[in-house]
């Protein structure tokens, strides 16, 4: 087995004893992003579209740091605030896939990070 820690100045900083994402042989595992900006370190939560629109692009900036796309997704886990948001996440999510959809599941939970609508983690494959 061989593991390595993937980080990237493109994405926000881990905010808690964790990795943006960890590779194990060819299986990435990428932690739950926020819709924090990297640069600015802001949230970016004018509204719930504007929010998942970072969080896919927090995930993709982690993807790329590892030599993968959204084509590698084979799983996301999604988190909502509220299941209320189900319809607006969804409908940004899916743009940024090509029909090949991953396996999915969508929660609502009680409580996110920083009070966040919407958090999503990842597992891809590099084939």
């Amino acid at each position: 087995m061989q593991k390595k820690i993937i980080n990237t100045p493109h994405a926000p900083a881990p905010i808690g004893p964790y990795s943006q994402a960890v590779q194990v042989d060819q299986t990435l595992f990428l932690s739950g992003q926020v819709a924090i900006h990297p640069q600015t370190g802001n949230l970016e939560t004018g509204d719930i579209q504007t929010e998942t629109h970072q969080v896919m692009n927090n995930l993709k900036a982690v993807l790329e740091a590892a030599g993968m796309d959204f084509r590698h997704v084979v799983k996301t886990t999604i988190f909502l605030s509220d299941m209320t948001l189900f319809a607006s996440v969804n409908e940004v999510y899916g743009k940024y896939f090509n029909g090949n959809f991953p396996a999915r599941e969508t929660v609502a939970v009680k409580g996110l990070p920083k009070a966040v609508s919407v958090e999503i983690s990842m597992i891809a494959i590099l084939s």
